[in-house]
């Protein structure tokens, strides 16, 4: 079957929609990561794999504790904006 033109606009504005609500998400954590030295950028979000791309940054891009930054922090509160996103990963430096 065919995507009618407006679902095609529809899953873009969804997609824009969930993009934003992640870099929000991101901007209300950052202020703890810089008072450790570190910060974090928003590098994409897969909405195919359901997957948020990160880069750590200053401290964080070195910290020990990163994975549970990610996994416990960042992760988990993207989530309660965006439910389907599944994963999150930090880009190479």
């Amino acid at each position: 079957m065919k995507k009618e033109k407006s679902d095609i606009q529809t899953s873009r504005e969804t997609k824009k929609t969930d993009i934003q609500k992640i870099k929000e998400t991101i901007e209300e954590i950052r202020p703890f990561l810089n008072m450790e030295g570190g910060d974090v950028d928003f590098i994409k979000y897969d909405e195919e794999s359901k997957t948020v791309y990160v880069k750590m940054l200053g401290a964080c891009a070195m910290c020990i504790a990163q994975d549970e930054t990610l996994e416990i922090g960042l992760l988990e509160a993207i989530k309660e904006k965006v439910p389907e996103v599944e994963n999150i990963i930090n880009t190479p430096l």
